[in-house]
């Protein structure tokens, strides 16, 4: 091959690295990270891409910023790896943002979706992976005004960056309805061992509807508070919240009419049982990654959509394998659809989008699973 490349790539290879808590108090998430190994193994056996296998190292960082930037530093400037592909987190990520633009290499894909991490201008070599909390929350907006245009809502948040993303969007597009429609909210820390006191006061105020912007364990705290006082308001969850490991505790009966919002087929719905990409994953799992268990989880394709689409990006450098290049093609993504998206879900960035997953489904626990309803909306 008669190749442009920059450090990490070469005629045979394409070394790209990540930090992932492999270790401490968000080690769970850890799955995501096995997964996308998993998937260039499968792709590599496959013959990788344009002829190159694809390298993936990952460095735990235990959720912890200071080390997120000693091991970065370590995988840039001691293992020289192309690119930086999905690491996970908010404060690790922001962390190594600066370091990673000032030295012009693609920080790419990464599993947060705060608004605060993507500013194209500021940071043009730093790109999300997931939908924007904030565009979720315009998405919730807008469905309650066309659904539900007389709802009263109220609103727990997370008192953090997390909340205040999806707080701010949704009120941003309710708007001057905003005032009249919103009747209470309430903050809690994620250090709150209840969240009863708070989902008592929002009952209080007489509202239909609530929107509990939780996530890990204070969304099955929320739910299950809001069922055991008998309040039977409308209830919107993040997606973030909706796999089985996360809000399976609740209950079927419980999470019964919940809406939520995805971009993602379930591989454990029936309704998916004959779809070949659902068949194709499942394939990929048995065969790759050993935590079958984790195959009942609608979050295990995670990290399969994400190494998808992370190859897809490096398919089009063909044998331009620059930093420059990958982030052009990265950059530049029209329309695009990957395995195991919903339909009519599609990927979008340019030069000023830096959220790929521009739509999102809405979703409705119907006491099985999570069905989609309505068509897709772009947040």
């Amino acid at each position: 091959m008669a190749g442009h490349y920059d450090t990490g790539a070469s005629d045979t290879t394409i070394k790209i690295g990540q930090t992932y808590p492999l270790s401490g108090p968000d080690s769970g998430a850890s799955f995501g990270a096995r997964a996308m190994a998993s998937y260039f193994a499968m792709l590599n056996d496959k013959g990788g891409v344009n002829g190159r296998k694809i390298d993936l190292e990952t460095l735990d960082d235990g959720y912890s910023p200071p080390k997120t930037v000693e091991q970065t530093r370590r995988l840039v400037e001691s293992d020289g790896v192309l690119l930086i592909f999905a690491s996970l987190g908010t404060p690790t990520s922001e962390a190594v943002r600066p370091y990673l633009n000032n030295k012009k290499v693609p920080q790419l894909f990464l599993v947060t979706g705060a608004s605060g991490v993507v500013d194209p201008k500021r940071y043009p070599w730093t790109m999300a992976g997931i939908p924007s909390y904030a565009a979720e929350g315009r998405t919730f907006a807008k469905y309650i005004l066309a659904e539900k245009p007389n709802a009263k809502i109220a609103i727990l948040y997370q008192d953090d960056d997390f909340g205040a993303d999806h707080l701010n969007a949704f009120l941003g597009e309710l708007g001057d309805r905003a005032s009249k429609m919103v009747v209470a909210k309430a903050a809690y820390q994620i250090t709150d061992p209840t969240l009863t006191s708070q989902v008592i006061t929002l009952r209080g105020s007489g509202a239909d509807t609530v929107y509990l912007i939780t996530q890990g364990r204070a969304s099955p705290l929320s739910v299950s508070a809001v069922r055991a006082l008998g309040w039977d308001p409308l209830i919107l969850l993040p997606g973030v919240s909706t796999s089985k490991g996360i809000i399976g505790s609740v209950g079927d009966e419980a999470l019964k009419g919940v809406v939520s919002v995805g971009y993602m087929k379930d591989p454990t719905d029936p309704a998916y049982a004959d779809d070949p990409e659902v068949k194709d994953y499942a394939a990929f799992v048995q065969k790759y990654v050993p935590a079958v268990d984790q195959r009942i989880d609608k979050s295990a394709p995670n990290g399969y959509v994400a190494a998808e689409l992370m190859a897809e990006v490096l398919r089009r450098c063909g044998d331009e394998l620059t930093r420059a290049n990958v982030l052009h093609q990265a950059t530049g993504l029209k329309d695009l659809t990957i395995p195991m998206m919903l339909p009519g879900v599609t990927i979008n960035t340019s030069s000023t989008e830096y959220f790929p997953f521009g739509e999102q489904q809405l979703e409705r626990y119907d006491g099985k699973r999570w069905a989609p309803f309505g068509k897709p909306i772009k947040g």
